[in-house]
């Protein structure tokens, strides 16, 4: 019997997959298929919230499979170690299919891992599966990469999108490998993983959960996406990203289900913050150094800050600015941050702190739950002006005009900032103004109970502005 291997990354799901659909169909009856998911300690991020939260989906990932009758194995070391103990074990393996990761450290492990399968004369069958485009199927005239967004979206549009596609997992005549003997050590690393969790991610994990949330977002928020997207304080946004990140859902189930309901602005909008994220995508994979170089080759001598006191506060959520603090507080405590808020916090600390835009890239790397390093990059450089079709650099958030315009009676702020709780609207969005009275009165003394701002908003914007000018 030969040995087929479905090897599981970032793609955790029975339905619509691609080369999970594909291994499925093209299974011969002298075949059988071996389900692996290959733990790289390299990628380990020891109670990190998005590494709890990965974790806590690929356990609802192994259980949903072992509840279909099929095992998911686990190996550990590097990919191509891994894969020399494999084909050692199975001698007759000969066949591999995966999802394939076209930028950064993926990229580079799945080249490093191909070039290992073709040595060993193993078929390799690769899909592109995360995106409804490829970095290569939305094209200039001339055939380059686009580098503004408007252009890019209106050929986009034009391109018909892939289908989604169900193939039942247990086919007749299906053989799947169920022995664990070789698997023991991939699978004590794994328990051990999961036994280090120190957050609680369960409730908010797998196919069922993400097909709920996407279609309670159809349903029910879509058609007023437009207008309550950018209010924190209403669950207005589809807050799908972290089954995206997973690969829990699939891109063409959000299509598909999305373009399914009468047309509306919501629709509109929503569908195009889908072709943001093949945007950035297809930016990151033609500018592989996106990563630790600004896109603007002007900007790259920017004198930023490194890491200090005041980066620390912003961290925290202790910048004196409540609208700063509760988006980094949520962050902290959540894993995730709405979406007006990284862009407001970003803002924040390239323009007003003047500190280096990769350390928030890293530290939000470090945070969330729906990381995606393309979309985050690509977030961080156009907030700092440094990257492809970026807000300009003397256009710079007003944190307190933000706080007053999207949560104008501070439910946001009071929700991740306790201290503030008893402030009123028209005193919470600029506390550090109140009198002496009133901070006692509302039981939130400035500089004891909440600090005051770190930074003057107005001095920082013309410092920032005139530092940009310079540099360019």
């Amino acid at each position: 019997m030969k040995t087929v291997v479905m090897w599981f990354r970032k793609d955790l799901r029975i339905e619509d997959n691609q080369a999970l659909n594909q291994a499925l169909l093209n299974l011969r009856p002298d075949e059988e298929l071996l389900c692996l998911f290959q733990l790289n300690p390299q990628q380990f991020k020891p109670n990190s919230l998005n590494h709890d939260h990965f974790f806590t989906a690929l356990e609802h990932f192994r259980v949903s499979l072992g509840q279909a009758g099929v095992t998911l194995h686990f190996l550990v070391g590097s990919p191509v170690s891994s894969f020399e103990q494999l084909k050692a074990s199975y001698p007759e393996w000969h066949k591999i299919y995966f999802n394939q990761d076209e930028r950064g450290f993926g990229r580079q492990r799945d080249e490093e891992a191909v070039t290992y399968f073709n040595a060993e004369g193993i078929q390799v069958n690769a899909y592109a599966d995360g995106h409804l485009h490829q970095p290569q199927e939305v094209q200039t005239k001339t055939g380059t990469a686009y580098k503004k967004f408007t252009p890019y979206y209106n050929q986009w549009l034009k391109l018909p999108k892939p289908l989604y596609r169900k193939v039942p997992l247990r086919q007749s005549g299906v053989r799947f490998v169920e022995n664990q003997t070789n698997f023991q050590a991939g699978k004590s690393v794994f328990q051990e993983l999961l036994s280090k969790r120190e957050h609680d991610f369960n409730k908010l994990v797998g196919e069922e959960e993400a097909e709920k949330k996407l279609n309670d977002f159809v349903l029910n928020k879509m058609a007023n996406y437009g207008k309550d997207r950018d209010i924190p304080s209403l669950a207005g946004t589809s807050q799908l990203s972290p089954y995206l990140r997973t690969g829990e859902l699939s891109i063409r189930k959000v299509w598909l289900a999305a373009t399914s309901m009468e047309e509306s602005e919501g629709q509109t909008i929503f569908l195009k913050e889908l072709a943001w994220r093949d945007f950035y995508h297809m930016i990151y994979y033609f500018n592989p150094n996106q990563k630790d170089q600004e896109l603007q080759a002007a900007y790259r001598s920017l004198p930023w800050k490194q890491e200090d006191d005041l980066f620390e506060q912003w961290k925290a959520g202790k910048t004196g600015y409540p609208i700063i603090d509760a988006g980094m507080r949520q962050l902290n405590q959540t894993g995730w941050m709405h979406n007006r808020l990284r862009m407001i916090v970003a803002s924040f600390l390239t323009k007003d702190l003047l500190i280096d835009w990769r350390l928030g890239e890293k530290y939000f790397a470090e945070k969330l739950i729906d990381y995606d390093p393309a979309s985050n990059i690509g977030g961080w450089q156009w907030a700092a002006s440094t990257g492809t079709d970026a807000v300009p650099y003397f256009r710079i958030f007003n944190p307190t005009t933000q706080s007053r315009k999207f949560d104008k009676n501070g439910e946001y702020i009071r929700r991740y900032v306790p201290e503030l709780v008893e402030v009123p609207a028209n005193l919470i969005h600029e506390p550090a103004l109140m009198t002496s009275a009133q901070q006692k009165q509302y039981q939130c003394l400035i500089g004891q109970d909440y600090p005051g701002p770190i930074v003057d908003h107005q001095v920082a914007r013309k410092l920032a502005i005139e530092l940009f000018k310079q540099t360019y």
